[in-house]
């Protein structure tokens, strides 16, 4: 799973779990299924991510290569305190960086980044 990444972004570790079932399934819409889950918590401790890795049923689509503009593809944004230096941090952690480090006006310096299985996410940090 990708906690390791999401650690290095200022994410605690919540929990951990595994959930399985129909019941679960009902929710999803995916029958009987098995998934992993890690739930995130952000620093301030407003919010939580929470990270799914499902076992069963089998995947049937996989958007780990599709681009930032892909319909229907998830991504992310996280505000850092510093570009340059958590893309170096999360390059240990499996991330490339998808185009370049760009400065928006005197605003923010922007990235998109592929972390571990593919992901998508964005970061932001925000200038004087």
């Amino acid at each position: 799973m990708a906690i390791g990444f999401f650690q290095e972004l200022g994410l605690e570790l919540e929990g951990r779990a595994t959930i399985e079932g129909e019941w679960a399934g009902r929710v999803t819409g995916l029958g009987d299924q098995h998934v992993e889950i890690a739930m995130m918590r952000t620093p301030d401790g407003h919010s939580r991510l929470e990270l799914s890795r499902f076992l069963r049923p089998e995947i049937v689509a996989d958007h780990r290569n599709a681009p930032v503009n892909a319909l229907g593809y998830l991504r992310a944004m996280f505000t850092v305190d510093d570009v340059e230096e958590t893309v170096e941090r999360l390059r240990a952690h499996g991330a490339q960086l998808v185009g370049d480090v760009v400065r928006y006006e005197d605003a923010y310096k922007l990235c998109y980044i592929r972390g571990p299985e593919g992901l998508l996410i964005g970061l932001a940090e925000e200038l004087g």
